[in-house]
């Protein structure tokens, strides 16, 4: 078994002239002469086998040695030189697959950066009528700032895909969408077909992840979505992460993994996510299970979801209410900050990662502690309540 070390600890010697206590940093002086030389040097020979001296007895004067009592330390600094101690996510040689990304401001983005940060080469798949607008602010520079990684290179992207993730085949794409103009230039962007073309291009992945979701109704209340807005939900939000699943796990090698993105409203009511949304993310969420064992038996592939907390993209701020939901949970989780799109695209490094090897068919909850919560207390029934707030 290999020694392991705590990380971020370190032992060293104290320097000649730290401060000690009095009564433990008293020196001495002595003077080593010829005669008391070769009686030391003769006890080193015996004791360590050494058979040559030569750098050690060239003739010198007597001269003071000053020794104080060593002492060790712990230090919490690190050498910023040294690779860093402990347990490194380490996606080197890895190649991970995005789908969903279309900015760079929401969770997908987020993750394909933790990923790239930890060594992944990066393939995205974006929506077809978002692709020209992305791929162009890539050309342009307007990523830059944001696809700046810890050690200041930039992340780079491999190959963009345009993904439309509703439709499984081109036999599966209505005639109102293969001649709509927002369509017009792209090809081969069906679930299928983007799964043939990694597979032409690269061969085979390692990482799957599924960034995204729909739900056309999604600011009606339940008893007001219709069928075809619910289904569309549950079609865009969950049955897709089935098909990319289905579709990528032929060309992934084994002991790779995949994991999506759910919320808390799956198990909690949150007033306003509506359209089918909620039942889309359950829906996700159970599928997760059932999906980690057939993948895993028959494909040696980890499947896990990540449940976030509310952030501030473009996507989220179309439901309408994201605001509030940020200011609720500043109010109400046990850690009172916001949540940062690189905290869940770190915890996706490592589900991905080997240091997660056994964990699959869970879902991992990054909201700050906030599912935790059976109640809000910013509610003014608990104004006479002692109630902890960070300050």
């Amino acid at each position: 078994m290999a020694a392991t070390a705590t990380p971020g600890t370190h032992v060293a010697s104290m320097k000649p002239g730290a401060a000690l206590r009095r009564s433990h940093a008293k020196p001495c002086v002595a003077f080593l002469g010829a005669e008391r030389r070769e009686a030391s040097w003769a006890k080193l020979a015996s004791s360590s086998h050494i058979s040559s001296r030569d750098s050690l007895s060239r003739k010198r004067a007597p001269e003071p040695v000053a020794f104080r009592n060593a002492v060790t330390r712990a230090m919490a600094s690190v050498n910023e030189s040294r690779p860093l101690p402990g347990l490194p996510v380490d996606l080197r040689g890895k190649r991970a697959f995005i789908a969903g990304v279309a900015d760079d401001n929401g969770y997908g983005w987020a993750i394909a950066k933790s990923l790239a940060a930890a060594g992944a080469e990066i393939l995205v798949g974006t929506w077809v009528p978002a692709l020209n607008i992305f791929e162009s602010s890539l050309r342009r520079g307007k990523f830059d700032e944001s696809r700046v990684l810890p050690d200041g290179s930039l992340m780079e992207i491999s190959k963009v895909y345009p993904l439309d993730a509703v439709f499984d085949s081109l036999e599966d794409v209505p005639e109102d969408i293969r001649t709509n103009k927002r369509y017009a230039g792209s090809s081969k962007w069906t679930v299928q077909e983007v799964a043939e073309s990694v597979k032409q291009d690269f061969g085979s992945i390692d990482i799957l992840v599924h960034s995204l979701a729909n739900g056309p109704e999604v600011t009606k209340p339940l008893l007001e979505t219709s069928r075809n807005g619910y289904l569309a939900a549950i079609s865009a939000s969950s049955y897709s992460f089935v098909s990319l699943l289905r579709h990528f796990v032929p060309i992934m090698n084994p002991g790779g993994a995949s994991i999506s993105l759910t919320y808390i409203a799956s198990e909690r009511i949150i007033p306003g996510y509506g359209g089918g949304m909620s039942s889309a993310k359950a829906a996700l969420e159970s599928d997760t299970k059932v999906l980690a064992f057939e993948a895993g038996r028959k494909h040696k592939v980890r499947v896990n979801t990540i449940s976030a907390g509310p952030l501030r993209s473009r996507a989220a701020k179309a439901i309408g209410f994201i605001d509030m939901m940020i200011d609720y949970s500043l109010e109400n989780a046990p850690l009172q900050k916001e949540l940062s799109a690189e905290e869940v695209g770190n915890a996706a490094a490592f589900l991905v990662s080997p240091l997660a090897s056994a964990i699959t068919g869970t879902v991992l909850y990054v909201d700050n502690g906030l599912n935790a919560m059976g109640v809000g207390v910013d509610s003014p029934i608990f104004e006479n309540l002692d109630i902890p707030k960070s300050k």
